[in-house]
């Protein structure tokens, strides 16, 4: 039996509440940081809740869609960033030093033989995906196969006492994919849910249009529930990125959703399983067109807007620290009492 994802707790989110309203400060003077507070307190199911122990999973995978030329970049790039990240050379990895959080690489669909490396887990479904011009991205099996690497991959994070997951993703052309996947999900027409990637030029981004709208055209029939269109559309370490999704909302666990491809991953899983939005923290606004219309879509307010539309989980990693701001004020400030100050005046 499918475990059931819980509803948030609103006594935690009650009693933390009840603190905030206590706290030296003006009612709802720290802004976001006190819903965020709240927020995480539901979800953790405890009024102190904590963001101290956070894992960032970069799932990596290749893209048949590649060979269309929708990226700027080789498909070889996917691999060799996969060891960046091992070696700890990414922005990621910098970010997550900084931040204190643990990265690991899981291999879900890499072309290439990635090496024995410390922080890498080799679970590959398949080299690639096929080109879903001509085929669907992936099998049903594959793309069940692929989640189930996800929700194995969070399980270990919490057993190892993750408080908090950051999603991460690497894989060229995997903007056309998560393209192709918020159309297919919203009806959005195409142009909209279609953006520069890596950075491609006005050709490029014509093509890649047309590439979507092909890969829409070919698999329409399949669209009978949101599993086929992941599957139909989606990437390997779209479908892992799910499955991560889904796991984590069953352990209570919050995701920081990073740029436009982890948000296509949480846009399939809320497709999926609606309940778990309730554990999804939207980190950042991604420079990438498609990213706006989706979190419209999802009618959601990301933390931050900083231009960035680098993927790797970057975003996700800044946002650990508005996180740990939320609970630090909420679990370390003095009340009025505490204090010794006077409350505002009863009228």
């Amino acid at each position: 039996m499918v475990k059931a994802i819980p509803p948030l707790d609103e006594r935690a989110r009650a009693k933390a509440l009840a603190r905030q309203l206590i706290l030296t400060k003006p009612t709802g003077a720290l802004g976001r940081l006190e819903t965020l507070s709240t927020d995480l307190a539901a979800m953790q199911a405890t009024a102190n809740p904590s963001c101290e122990r956070v894992t960032v999973l970069i799932f990596a995978g290749d893209h048949g869609v590649a060979a269309q030329g929708v990226s700027a970049y080789p498909q070889a790039v996917t691999a060799q960033m996969c060891l960046n990240f091992c070696r700890g050379g990414a922005a990621v990895n910098v970010l997550a030093r900084q931040a204190g959080a643990t990265v690991m690489v899981i291999d879900v669909g890499v072309c290439e033989t990635l090496p024995p490396s410390d922080g890498l887990v080799r679970a590959k479904v398949a080299s690639g995906t096929a080109d879903f011009t001509t085929a669907p991205a992936m099998t049903q099996e594959q793309c069940a196969q692929a989640m189930q690497v996800g929700a194995t991959q969070v399980k270990v994070a919490i057993d190892r006492d993750a408080q908090v997951v950051v999603l991460g993703e690497m894989g060229i052309a995997n903007t056309t994919s998560a393209s192709a996947l918020l159309a297919a999900y919203t009806g959005l027409p195409v142009a909209t849910c279609v953006g520069r990637g890596t950075g491609i030029n006005e050709e490029a981004l014509a093509r890649k249009q047309q590439v979507v709208q092909a890969g829409l055209t070919l698999h329409q029939k399949s669209f009978n529930d949101a599993k086929g269109v992941l599957a139909a559309l989606g990437g390997l370490e779209i479908a892992a990125m799910v499955g991560c999704i889904i796991a984590a909302a069953q352990n209570r666990v919050p995701v920081l959703v990073d740029g436009f491809i982890a948000s296509a991953a949480a846009l399939s899983a809320i497709q999926i399983e609606p309940a778990v939005k309730n554990y999804l923290i939207w980190a950042h606004r991604s420079a990438e067109g498609p990213h706006a219309a989706l979190l419209d879509y999802v009618q959601v307010k990301p933390l931050l807007d900083l231009g960035m539309r680098l993927g790797e989980g970057s975003g996700g990693v800044l946002a650990i620290h508005f996180l740990r701001a939320a609970c630090r004020t909420l679990n370390d400030m003095a009340t009025f009492t505490d204090a010794g100050v006077t409350d505002k005046a009863t009228p």
